[in-house]
């Protein structure tokens, strides 16, 4: 029963080589979607507590959804790209050091399976014949992790974080904005708790991670930062 287990749990592992630009997918998305959601909240619900104007609420709502998106999708492209720019000089770096010595490089690559556990002939044995199938990719994966058929894609956490960003404002703004004056502020944290906890639960089974540290920490900032900016909002408003 124990090895029945153990192989359950093995074949439940996420070993396909798609699984780290999924998770970059995941990344993006799920930050996109969870700011978009929290700052347009805060924002909408910030300029509610200081006026009951709906046109005011729509501008400064479209306002920040738009900036943050396009916030997000930038910060992201710069990131990724840079992340990219790295592993494209890796890569670069990794097949000068083959071409140029090619002993040394299959030295190395067997030091390193020795150090995970092989003995020394086996290393060199292991290391041989993965130089003969595909050396470039034998010591990109040994030395740094990389896999050059699946690099990261800067436009893609873009317009994933765009998207999402989007997604997640709309939640808030269109709440705020669909209730009467008395309603709006409970509605939208109702309206914001929920799509957090549905962000939160999404971003745990995805990421095979437990979901409650994810739904409190979704729940407890975005609660946190509309109460920060009702406050703000209440004192302004008043004070105008």
């Amino acid at each position: 029963m124990a090895d029945e287990r153990q192989v359950l749990e093995e074949h439940d592992e996420p070993h396909d080589q798609d699984f780290g630009e999924r998770l970059n997918w995941l990344r993006a998305g799920v930050l996109g979607a969870g700011d978009g959601i929290v700052s347009t909240a805060g924002i909408v619900i910030g300029v509610a507590a200081a006026t009951t104007e709906r046109s005011t609420i729509l501008t400064a709502g479209l306002a920040g959804l738009v900036a943050g998106a396009m916030s997000m999708a930038v910060g992201e492209y710069v990131s990724v790209s840079t992340q990219r720019d790295a592993e494209v000089a890796l890569i670069a770096k990794e097949t000068r050091e083959l071409r140029e010595e090619p002993e040394a490089e299959l030295s190395e690559l067997a030091d390193l399976y020795a150090q995970k556990g092989l003995s020394e002939e086996l290393a060199h044995e292991v290391a041989v014949q993965l130089t003969a199938h595909d050396a470039l990719g034998a010591h990109l994966d040994a030395e740094l992790g990389i896999d050059r058929n699946a690099l990261t894609k800067p436009w893609h956490a873009a317009y994933a974080s765009f998207v999402a960003f989007t997604v997640g404002a709309l939640v808030p703004l269109v709440a705020i904005l669909l209730v009467g004056v008395s309603a709006r502020v409970p509605v939208t944290v109702v309206a914001v708790v929920l799509a957090l906890l549905v962000t939160g639960s999404l971003s745990a089974r995805l990421g095979g991670a437990p979901a409650g540290p994810a739904l409190r920490r979704n729940v407890l900032g975005g609660v946190l930062a509309m109460a920060v900016t009702y406050g703000i909002g209440a004192a302004v408003g008043t004070q105008i």
